[in-house]
Parts: structure tokens; C-alpha cells; sequence
């Protein structure tokens, strides 16, 4: 492993110098990347061992970290720590992310900033903001997927494609490498606000950035179409892993036995409650918060399309108002008492339902764990 400390730079002369020495007295190597500042930094860090690469034309912090990215590569560097250069974030705590970077090689490591006090109302709900849209997305917790205290293995970022070249970056990137199969781990590290402290941050079009970044990977999410996946070869390089493979290596996987058999229960279960429209909302929202298998949930789903579970619905439930079951079907018990059968359907489908998910984990459980048995003896 060989980490190279980058420091993203925009308009803070006033606090990049401060922030490059104690980065230096932390690892000898350091870069400034600066993304087309009003004056040039090179002035400022005038006599200090640390690499300056200027940009003309200000890109952005997401297209600033990929660039610094291709440079830590072509240099022999394994990783990068972002640190941001305001001032904000500690130097002194490189120490806690360099430590889990090394005991985690190819993970995401994220610094969690402990708030205070002092901390502004819109940053501490930005944070819980952004990990709400991040767990629906993933399934995963993430604590603070907006810190800019980070340290990627290049190969996340350079394997990885994002549209996003702003601060948006950040999360993108995030939610994309666990999407991929990359760790994520979480270090708690402090941070500090000044009243003078220069933030570049807009409101207006980062935010709005962000909603349509939070739309598009909401909506992708919910496709049940498999994402890229990678794995770490014998040699420890970072390879794509083809959809047969991944699906090979879930059948695999004895916890995903389990995620399976949840999913197709879930899915079961949504596409026999008696809530149309919302059961929607129910099935793509339960699938994301909880990380189920999207195609395995959606299909299942589809088993219920159709007449005959909402019949059955409808006879549980009328047995349930009348103690029998519905056996004359005409105008007067299909037309003018229809909004009794609709009723009984709601009444009917809070029993059904769980009856069905239950079946269906139970099947797909079994399946899944006969699979896995002759998938691991014809491997021995």
C-alpha cells in the first residue's frame, strides 16, 4: 500500500497552507490539486516538498478527485485520503483513516464527523438526509456520505463511472461502490467550524444537483437490472465480475440464502395486500431499505398479478364477515354490493398475504439451500 494525501483546492489561500503542513507532518506525501483558483497557490506553497497540479478551468470537486485519481495511479500510488482544504477536517486524525485503509485494502473509507455544538443546522441535516437516500438505495447504513474525509483505493475510482462532477460526487460515488461489492467503513473523526470559514458549497444548484442525483439513483435502485459487481482475484487485483459468476457466487453465499427467500416473501407479500398503488411504493421502497434481491422481489410480485389472489382475498374475507364462503356470483354480489367486496378484499388480503410470504420464503429457502449443497459438492 502506498497512500498519497490529496488536498482538492479552491479559493482558501488563506487556510490551504496551514492545512498542506500538517498534512505533511502526517505523510511525506501530499498533492495539491487545484481546480482553477482566482490566484494560483504556487506562491503560497513556495518552499514546501508537496506536488501542485492546476487546472485552468474550474471542473469540480467529483472531476478533480477521478483526475487525482489517474495521477495517483500513473505515480505508484495505491490509495488516496481526500482532505478538504478550508480547514475544516483534522490532518492530525490521517493516522485513523491510514490504519483502516490498511486493515480494509479495498474499501471506502468514510470520515465521520463527530458535530458539536457549534455545528451549522443545515450540515447536521444534510448528513441525516443524505443517509436516509443512501440506505433506501443500497440497504446499507452510511453515516455521513457527504464527508469529505475520505480514502479510496484508486481502483474505486477508477474502475467506477459517475456523471456527477461536482460535490454530488461524493455520494454518488458511494452508493456506486456498494452497489459494486466494495466494503464501505466508517471512522469517526471531529471537525471544526469557523465563523470565517469559506464554503463553496450552493444551496441552490448543489442542492438541486442532489435531488436529481438522489432521483436518478433512487430510480435505478428499483430496476431490477443486476449492477456491475467486482471481486479481489488470488493476485489481489480488482477484476468485473460477469452476471453468471455473481449469480454463481449468490447461490453461493449461505447469508444471500436467507436475502433470497425474504425477497421473494416480500415480494409475495406486496403483490397480495389489498393497497394498489401504494403496495408499489411498499415493494421497490422494502426492497431498497432492506437490500433484498430486486429480481428475485419484483417477480414474485408478478405471481400475483391476476384474479385469483384477490379472489381468494375476497372469500377469506367474506368468510371472515359472514362465517362462510361467497358462492353466488351476479349482478347483485358482484355489482351492487361492490364496494362489500372491496372491503372483504382489504379484510381478506391481511391474512392472506403473510400466509403467502410465508410459503414463499419457506420454497425459496429450500431451493436455495439445495443449490447451494450441490453447488459446494461438485465444487469438492
Amino acid at each position: 500500500m502506498k497512500l498519497l494525501i490529496v488536498i482538492p483546492h479552491y479559493n482558501h489561500l488563506t487556510t490551504l497552507k496551514s492545512v498542506v503542513q500538517r498534512c505533511l507532518d502526517q505523510n511525506p506525501n501530499v498533492a495539491v490539486f487545484d481546480d482553477g483558483s482566482d490566484v494560483s497557490p504556487a506562491e503560497i506553497l513556495k518552499g514546501l516538498p508537496v506536488t501542485l497540479v492546476r487546472f485552468e478551468k474550474n471542473r469540480g470537486k467529483g472531476a478533480i478527485l477521478q483526475e487525482s485519481a489517474k495521477w495517483a495511479a500513473a505515480h505508484g500510488f495505491s490509495h488516496i485520503v481526500s482532505i478538504d482544504a478550508d480547514g475544516q477536517l483534522d490532518p492530525a486524525e490521517y493516522p485513523l483513516i491510514a490504519k483502516a485503509a490498511e486493515e480494509h485494502p479495498h474499501a471506502l473509507i468514510i470520515g465521520v464527523r463527530q458535530f458539536g455544538p457549534d455545528a451549522p443546522k443545515s450540515s447536521q441535516f444534510g448528513r441525516k438526509f443524505g443517509g436516509f437516500w443512501a440506505h433506501l438505495q443500497t440497504g446499507k447504513t452510511v453515516n455521513d456520505i457527504q464527508s469529505g474525509y475520505r480514502c479510496y483505493p484508486v481502483e474505486i475510482l477508477n474502475h467506477i463511472k459517475c456523471f456527477s462532477k461536482r460535490y454530488a460526487f461524493e455520494v454518488e460515488i458511494a452508493v456506486r461502490a456498494l452497489w459494486a461489492g466494495f466494503p464501505l467503513v466508517e471512522v469517526p473523526v471531529s471537525v471544526s467550524y469557523s465563523k470565517t470559514r469559506v464554503s463553496h458549497f450552493s444551496k441552490l444548484k448543489d442542492n438541486l444537483r442532489l435531488t436529481v442525483l438522489n432521483t436518478h439513483l433512487t430510480v435505478r435502485s428499483m430496476l431490477p437490472i443486476p449492477h456491475r459487481q467486482y471481486f479481489v482475484d488470488n493476485a489481489g487485483q480488482v477484476e468485473k465480475r460477469g452476471y453468471w459468476e455473481a449469480l454463481v457466487l449468490n447461490l453461493k453465499t449461505p447469508g444471500n440464502i436467507t436475502k433470497n427467500a425474504l425477497s421473494a416473501a416480500w415480494g409475495i407479500f406486496c403483490g397480495a395486500v389489498a393497497l394498489p398503488g401504494i403496495r408499489q411504493l411498499m415493494l421497490f421502497g422494502g426492497a431498497g431499505w432492506w437490500n433484498l434481491n430486486r429480481i428475485l422481489t419484483i417477480s414474485f410480485e408478478k405471481f400475483c398479478i391476476g384474479p385469483l389472489v384477490s379472489a381468494l382475498c375476497i372469500e377469506v374475507g367474506f368468510f371472515l364477515r359472514y362465517g362462510r364462503f361467497l358462492t353466488e356470483f351476479n349482478l347483485t354480489t358482484l355489482g351492487r354490493q361492490f364496494w362489500q367486496r372491496v372491503w372483504e378484499w382489504v379484510l381478506g388480503s391481511c391474512i392472506v398475504a403473510p400466509i403467502l410470504a410465508l410459503c414463499a420464503f419457506l420454497v425459496v429457502w429450500s431451493i436455495g439451500y439445495l443449490v447451494n449443497r450441490g453447488l459446494c459438492a461438485r465444487e469438492k
